[in-house]
């Protein structure tokens, strides 16, 4: 069957099971954004936008060629293909506020409390029993490090107009509105729809690392701070705590790590003071937090001693504070009268606002300080036997304080192995240059954050390529080059990324325990972390063979810590985009090799998937007890021992579909002229324009020779943009192929049912393959006049969908997840419709035949809207 007959009959399987409720919300949204486009541009404007919407549709039931769309994109003034795209998405948008809603509707439906939800922390329990969990619950720690790579298309003020739009459609669907109300909140939608289409797509400036720390806080400010606490009262629930009236089982199990403001690797940008104010931004943000939080408890707190008395160790905190502090708290007491705990909460509240103003006689000097006095409330409520006031709001704001203490998150330090080297041969030399100096600036501005903040603040220092233990010894080197015996607790983490570097893991971790540092730290605390870089490993390898690499890399790793009696925490730095190692993080977590979770998992998030996951409440909770979920039945030693017996049985397989997909993958990477083809078919050079983010998108500068001159980043970016999103798949079909050839699908088809590693692999593959239009991916790569390219490339596409959907046994991609089917097709004609107006714009300037500036001005304009566009509608891009 031709692929373009197939992928017509999943997109209209995908249509027609659309609910009616999403189709009544992407029906609302869009006759508002007409009315809003007529209203600006006028009927005219409108009718274009409604001409290309249903061109692209009718193309994708067949019904309309894809000339015909060319042409009809051609005729178009710039300028107006310019307001087209701005409304297309626009338009993008909205859908994907639809759909948001729709889920978070779903997930309250299915939440009906007869049954646990699947994949939720109350379904663990359930499975693997209350005693096993107890247990893992003491261990257990979930750690997400938030990163600016920059792959978050949308301006902030675009984001926020959007959170605005969510809001007042949440209210217009709420079932207890009058019409008079529902009248006023579809004026409301109305308003803030015209708002989003009169904000400007792109930014006019370039970030600065403090802007990306400051769009960081977003996540935190308005859903992580509220959430964390839902999490650990839901496990709570779930092991049989007191459910508000007793000490609860759950105990803080989520820590946030931060790399923005903290990783230099390839950022100039980057430097000890951004370093040192990102970490002050996040105190401000989170003292703010718990002081507004306290305050809230504290004023609700208005038990009266006569039924609720003080205890003894209130009494006498409390008599201390009016000695110490006497005008603070006789204004208190004066506004309070004998309701001792209000009044102590009050004047927590009062000291968490001195610590943030540095006012030193009042303020806090460590949140274990904080902690100690919460608890003296704590303790007095639950001895008058107000255990629902102890053990209810209270509780959520001692979860807070030990999650995020008064850093927020940690940030952690990267930078690069060699410019350690460089920076110890110049000290040895006598000579240091501005860079070293800076290497010797950040290690005394992490002295100084550990002194303000405490070391939990920033004492991760992440090498990148490192390659033997020299390059972690180097670390503390200069550490003590830096300060001497002042020098700052350092945890340095080796961040293993090529192939090779892969496979002498094990041989650096022995090596580190040759140093005298690490030794040190050792006798403090017997664990060691690695992280395993997933991004550079899959555009050097290709998808199939650096998934299988890194699986084996981390079974060598568990083996080596326990021979050498040392835990591993294994940081698993996975991009948004299935390139780069994305993908749902739950399936991640119970793909990976036995005993390398051990109750603990650490994990990038970064751009535009901090706000997928983050953006709204309901959603943060799902996506933080799935992954909590998987990490607690992926560390039970059933488990693990399934996972074993499956993993040693099709290792053979899974050897040679590694070594087959690996050796086609790199026959067209490296083969001559493709970094040159890969410009041509792709935005690749005009991304950097789009001034995502702090980081250049290149090492080095020029087009580039070969892939090592390409970041990660904008590898997988421009190559979602054509629609073919190859570094998601490319290689794989080969893999198979070679397999089959020798021992027919049975084996595949054994090893997809029984390995989760390889069920992952192969339907992240699948939803990229999903996301891949091969009409219009067709249109991209004969940009580059390399017909040779354009066959490996969509041959191999060919191969390996109809070999994927042979071996998982679906009819169609995504068959067997219709919510995520639906999410793809749902965005699936909007985005065909931005790629149509991107073509325009990139052949034209391919072209360039006496193109003046202006004209060559406008069209970027329009290339990098489109280029938003896409990024937003097919979310994990880079």
């Amino acid at each position: 069957m031709p692929a373009t007959v197939s992928h017509q009959a999943e997109r209209s399987s995908a249509v027609t099971e659309m609910p009616d409720e999403l189709r009544a919300d992407v029906r609302l949204l869009g006759e508002l954004l007409g009315q809003v486009l007529a209203e600006h541009g006028g009927d005219d404007l409108l009718a274009d936008v409604e001409r290309l919407r249903k061109a692209v549709i009718g193309a994708r039931r067949k019904q309309v060629s894809v000339d015909e769309i060319t042409a009809m994109v051609a005729e178009w003034p710039i300028d107006r293909a310019v307001q087209i795209a701005r409304a297309f998405t626009c338009y993008f948008h909205l859908a994907n506020l639809a759909e948001e809603h729709f889920r978070i509707r779903t997930l309250r439906v299915r939440d009906t409390g007869e049954e646990p939800l699947p994949e939720s922390l109350a379904q663990a329990v359930q499975e693997l029993g209350d005693g096993k969990v107890a247990d893992l619950v003491e261990g257990l720690r979930l750690h997400p490090v938030l990163t600016a790579h920059p792959t978050e298309a949308r301006r902030r003020a675009v984001v926020t107009a959007i959170q605005r739009i969510s809001g007042q459609l949440a209210a217009y669907n709420s079932s207890d509105r009058g019409a008079a109300e529902r009248a006023e909140t579809r004026r409301r939608l109305l308003e803030e729809i015209d708002l989003l289409w009169r904000t400007a797509q792109l930014r006019s400036t370039k970030l600065d690392p403090l802007d990306e720390v400051r769009t960081a806080m977003a996540a935190f400010d308005e859903t992580l701070f509220r959430v964390v606490p839902q999490v650990y009262r839901a496990l709570d629930a779930a092991l049989g705590g007191g459910g508000g009236t007793g000490k609860p089982r759950a105990r803080a199990f989520i820590r946030y790590g931060s790399w923005i403001g903290g990783d230099r690797d390839g950022n100039p940008n980057v430097t000890s003071k951004v370093t040192r104010d990102a970490v002050l931004i996040q105190a401000e943000h989170v003292l703010i937090a718990l002081e507004n939080a306290t305050l809230r408890i504290g004023r609700s707190l208005t038990l009266t001693a006569d039924y609720t008395p003080a205890s003894a160790g209130l009494r006498a905190a409390l008599s201390s504070a009016v000695n110490d502090h006497p005008d603070v708290v006789s204004e208190m007491a004066t506004r309070s009268p004998r309701e001792p705990h209000r009044q102590w909460l009050m004047f927590v509240a009062a000291r968490i606002a001195a610590t943030r103003q540095r006012g030193l006689d009042l303020a806090y000097r460590s949140p274990e300080q904080l902690l100690t006095d919460l608890r003296t409330a704590q303790d007095s409520l639950v001895e008058a036997g107000a255990n629902r006031q102890a053990y209810g709001e209270l509780q959520h704001l001692i979860w807070q304080v030990e999650t995020f203490g008064f850093h927020l998150a940690e940030l952690e330090v990267r930078q690069h192995s060699q410019v350690h080297a460089t920076a110890l041969e110049e000290i040895a030399a006598g000579r240091t240059s501005e860079r070293t100096e800076e290497v010797l600036a950040t290690i005394r501005t992490i002295a100084w954050i550990q002194e303000r903040f405490g070391v939990t603040a920033c004492s991760r220092y992440v090498v990148s390529f490192t390659r033997s233990a020299d390059d972690i010894a180097a670390v503390h080197a200069l550490a003590t080059h830096a300060l001497g015996d002042r020098a700052p607790r350092l945890d340095v983490v080796p961040l293993f990324e090529s192939g090779a570097d892969l496979a002498a893991a094990p041989a650096v971790l022995s090596g580190m325990l040759e140093i005298p540092a690490v030794q040190a730290r050792l006798a403090d605390e017997r664990r060691l972390e690695v992280m395993l870089g997933y991004s550079d490993s899959a555009k050097e390898l290709g998808p199939a063979a650096a998934t299988l690499k890194l699986y084996e890399a981390q079974e060598a790793l568990a083996a080596w810590s326990a021979e050498h009696d040392v835990p591993l925490t294994l940081f698993h730095g996975r991009g948004g985009a299935l390139g780069r190692g994305g993908g749902p993080a739950n399936r991640a977590v119970l793909a990976q090799a036995p005993g390398s979770v051990g109750g603990r998992f650490k994990v990038t998030e970064q751009g535009e998937v901090i706000f997928a996951r983050y953006g709204h409440d309901a959603i943060a909770r799902r996506h933080m007890e799935q992954v909590t979920s998987a990490v607690l039945l992926a560390s039970t030693p059933s488990i693990e021992a399934r996972t074993a017996d499956a993993a040693g049985r099709f290792r053979g397989v899974a050897g040679r579909v590694a070594s087959a997909s690996e050796k086609a993958y790199r026959l067209l990477t490296e083969a001559p002229g493709f970094p040159e083809w890969f410009s041509l078919v792709s935005p690749l050079e005009e991304i950097g324009s789009l001034r995502l983010g702090s980081r250049p998108a290149r090492r080095g500068l020029g087009a580039p020779r070969s892939l090592d001159d390409l970041r990660a980043i904008p590898w997988v970016f421009a190559w979602a943009q054509t629609r073919v999103n190859l570094p998601g798949w490319y290689g794989l079909g080969s893999g198979l192929e070679a397999v089959i050839s020798e021992a027919g699908l049975d084996e595949l088809r054994a090893a997809y049912r029984e390995w989760p590693l390889f069920a992952s692999l192969l339907d992240n593959v699948e939803m990229s393959l999903a996301k891949t239009d091969r009409d219009i991916a067709a249109r991209y790569l004969a940009l580059g006049a390399r017909d040779d390219f354009v066959e490996q490339v969509l041959s191999e596409y060919d191969l390996t969908r109809r070999l994927v959907l042979e071996i998982t046994g679906h009819t169609r991609l995504l068959e067997d997840r219709k919510v995520l089917s639906r999410a793809v097709q749902l965005r699936d004609p909007y985005v065909d419709a931005l790629s149509h107006l991107q073509l325009r714009a990139l052949s034209t300037l391919r072209a360039d035949e006496g193109l003046s500036e202006d004209e060559r001005e406008r069209l970027s304009t329009l290339l990098l809207l489109s280029v938003n566009g896409v990024a937003a509608g097919l979310q994990n891009t880079g």
